[in-house]
């Protein structure tokens, strides 16, 4: 392909950015009261929007970043790593009151546990004129918590012809308790839970009648089910994948580094067996180290 087709090809990536503060190595999770110690810490850039993003430029997918950053010194502490990410950064928003947003991951046997702070509103002044960018072909919302704050964008990305994908991610008052929440989705190509989110938007527990309850509201449903795989649903097709047999070091942003992995294929493809199998390989790769990003580029 040659001339605009080739360039319109860029993923515009959605989402809060936070400072991920990771201690690895703990025996025992922190109890009320009592101090624990972990064997290593790590401070990454962090949020699904920037490791979505970071994935989508190691495999060579031109992505940008629409966001908004704080000033304060832990925000600017992530600038040399999106600096040397390879994303596009030209729509990051910088304001006083966007952060500190620090992420503290607990990580015990491969597992995690997470404490945030949202800071400010996730509506970047950049919005409009990101959306409206000629290379972009894409637009992936890493949260539901930024689509609730921004419930136009869906249909502003469709007025640029653009396809839109939704990871949800967990959060306890949206998803657990959200009656709306089907109906703010509305006009998502791509819906990318993992198990646990779909097993509370739909009620059910088994694979097979969580995706046949999603379908009904999604065209293309992809269920991330960690250690277990993933399972893509589109109309009557239904094709599953194993998880790779790897060293797990920390699962930090595995779904979306898996979301990355996918969408690369499915944008070139429109293969769901082939991106199921890409979004693996992306998820693989994202345990082995600390952090969800790649490893970041010299």
């Amino acid at each position: 392909m040659t001339g605009r087709a080739s360039e319109h090809n860029k993923v515009l990536c959605l989402g809060r950015i936070y400072c991920d503060i990771i201690f690895t190595g703990l025996r025992d999770m922190p109890v009320l009261g009592r101090e624990r110690f972990a064997d290593d810490v790590t401070v990454v850039a962090g949020g699904g929007a920037y490791i979505t993003a970071a994935h989508l430029a190691s495999l060579g997918r031109p992505s940008a970043l629409l966001t908004r950053l704080g000033t304060d010194p832990l925000s600017r502490g992530l600038d040399p790593e999106l600096e040397s990410s390879g994303i596009d950064l030209a729509f990051i928003e910088r304001s006083r009151d966007a952060g500190p947003q620090p992420t503290v991951a607990l990580v015990k046997d491969g597992e995690r546990a997470f404490v945030s702070r949202r800071a400010g509103t996730s509506r970047p002044a950049s919005l409009e004129k990101a959306l409206a960018a000629p290379d972009i072909a894409h637009l992936h919302i890493a949260e539901f918590a930024t689509l609730k704050d921004n419930p136009d964008v869906i249909a502003m990305a469709r007025q640029h012809g653009l396809t839109i994908s939704l990871d949800p991610s967990w959060d306890d008052e949206l998803i657990r308790r959200d009656s709306g929440f089907f109906e703010t989705c509305a006009g998502i190509d791509v819906f990318l839970p993992n198990v646990e989110e779909g097993e509370a938007l739909t009620g059910e527990t088994s694979t097979d009648a969580i995706l046949s309850a999603l379908q009904k509201h999604f065209p293309l449903v992809v269920l991330k089910r960690g250690e277990h795989g993933a399972v893509a649903s589109q109309g009557s097709n239904s094709v599953s994948a194993e998880a790779l047999p790897v060293t797990v070091v920390d699962t930090t942003g595995a779904g979306d580094a898996f979301n990355a992995g996918f969408l690369h294929s499915w944008l070139d493809t429109a293969d769901i067996e082939r991106s199921l199998a890409a979004g693996i390989r992306a998820g693989a790769l994202s345990v082995q180290s600390p952090g969800g990003a790649p490893p970041r580029r010299s």
